[in-house]
């Protein structure tokens, strides 16, 4: 059988033109692939929710691949245990009781594998350069993307809009979507100082107990998971631990899965 490299052109074009036009409208959009980006994903598409993931890189996961130093090797402790279980994810003890190391390409990995076999998609080299908003009060209804190699090479090229019942912030450190609202929009977030107060030095234990508590809406149709909760709110970093990461996720799909019962 001989292959046809103009079929081979049209198949891609064709499958993923049909994947995204299928996704223009979700009722989740998440921004960012990293830990709790995709355990979100997992936990919504899971409970029946339409999920789309915009990542700005090539490859997910985040902060996972790196582990810590570059030593493949990341830390989870007792209380995210059950999640790493639930996904089939590998894991040992360590010396000491509570801390469970995972290997960080296979957490990686596997995160992205059960996130798509929930049911949810993920989307690369797409980067969110504004918000969708709707209503007197300029509710978050969806996102506005381009390509990365558009965005990084400052070409003027315009971007379009996918809409969604709620969006979510997973960017990590940078909390770019939960930026755009207060610079943009100019209002007040839910965070101590109505703005991205941005993270706070190392301390593992309060910063990886309060990732989680922090989770939630912080502006109506915004919700923020992870880091991006950490760098809003002020707290403290936590480095290669990612417990908290996971717990994160997972809080935000169990409360905005509550909220897409009752639209």
């Amino acid at each position: 059988m001989g292959l046809d490299e103009l079929l081979v052109t049209r198949a891609i074009i064709e499958t993923y033109t049909e994947k995204f036009i299928d996704y223009i409208d979700s009722d989740v959009a998440i921004v960012g692939a990293g830990p709790a980006g995709l355990t979100c994903a997992y936990y919504l598409a899971k409970g029946g929710a339409k999920v789309a993931i915009y990542e700005r890189r090539l490859s997910i996961g985040g902060g996972i691949w790196g582990g810590g130093v570059m030593f493949s090797e990341v830390v989870v402790q007792e209380d995210a245990k059950r999640i790493l279980d639930e996904m089939n994810i590998r894991h040992k003890p360590y010396k000491e009781p509570g801390y469970y190391m995972v290997d960080s390409v296979e957490l990686a990995c596997s995160l992205g594998l059960r996130c798509l076999e929930a049911g949810a998609k993920i989307f690369n080299s797409i980067t969110v350069v504004d918000v969708k908003v709707e209503g007197s009060e300029e509710r978050v209804s969806g996102l506005v993307v381009n390509w990365s190699p558009v965005e990084m090479s400052g070409l003027h090229v315009d971007p379009v809009t996918v809409g969604a019942k709620f969006v979510i912030d997973g960017t990590g450190h940078d909390a770019t979507v939960a930026r755009i609202v207060q610079d943009k929009l100019d209002k007040k977030l839910n965070t101590p100082t109505g703005k991205v107060a941005g993270e706070r030095s190392m301390w593992a234990e309060p910063g990886e107990q309060e990732v989680p508590r922090k989770t939630g809406e912080v502006y109506p149709g915004l919700y923020l998971i992870g880091m991006a909760a950490t760098a809003a709110h002020g707290t403290h970093r936590m480095g290669p631990i990612f417990g908290g990461m996971l717990l994160s996720g997972e809080k935000a799909a169990k409360e905005i899965l509550d909220k897409l019962q009752k639209i």
